[in-house]
């Protein structure tokens, strides 16, 4: 696939910009929360220039937990509450499957169909871009599309914690939450 010209930073978005409560499967709009710093940290991105494209693994549609106009509306009013703050996002692309009944799929993270779909769509150039997320299978994709293993960085906030050694075994970073990963990207360390 050819590579576009733009620089994006991919963000997982249950435990990385909003919170993801127990049991998780976020689908109801009222209880979204974004994390402390999340928005801020995701306007500084847009003023900087960056894409910022929202990429989600949503099992609870493969499972039947909810559909997909749950996952729309909890992605509508996430856009309300960035806009509030000046924030944006560019596009959010998510893979609704449930590997034990859907079987496996391009889609599903760290599988790089929806990082594809996103080069395509807005000129992405991957190799220039990041992956911000809470779990392994979020940052992984940096290295699958050939992007330095550094741009993947993993957040604590979420279930990052328990991801941590094995990205610092992969040589990715770990920071405390999204703010600390954007501080990072901006100053292109």
């Amino acid at each position: 696939m050819p590579e576009g010209s733009h620089r994006a930073v991919f963000l997982d978005r249950d435990g990385t910009i909003v919170d993801d409560p127990p049991p998780g499967f976020l689908h109801e709009p009222g209880k979204v929360r974004l994390l402390p710093g999340a928005a801020d940290a995701i306007r500084r991105l847009n003023q900087a220039g960056w894409r910022v494209v929202v990429a989600t693994n949503q099992s609870g549609i493969g499972r039947g937990l909810y559909d997909a106009a749950a996952y729309h509306a909890v992605q509508q009013r996430l856009t309300e509450l960035l806009a509030a703050h000046g924030a944006h996002l560019d596009a959010a692309y998510f893979c609704p499957h449930f590997p034990d009944t859907d079987g496996p799929c391009d889609c599903r993270k760290p599988g790089v169909k929806l990082f594809r779909d996103a080069q395509d769509a807005l000129g992405i150039d991957l190799r220039r871009s990041y992956w911000v997320g809470d779990r392994l299978s979020d940052v992984a994709p940096a290295r699958a599309l050939g992007a330095d293993t550094t741009r993947g960085i993993l957040v604590a906030t979420g279930h990052g914690g328990r991801h941590r050694a094995q990205a610092e075994a992969l040589g990715m970073p770990v920071v405390p939450d999204l703010a600390a990963a954007v501080e990072r990207i901006v100053r292109g360390k």
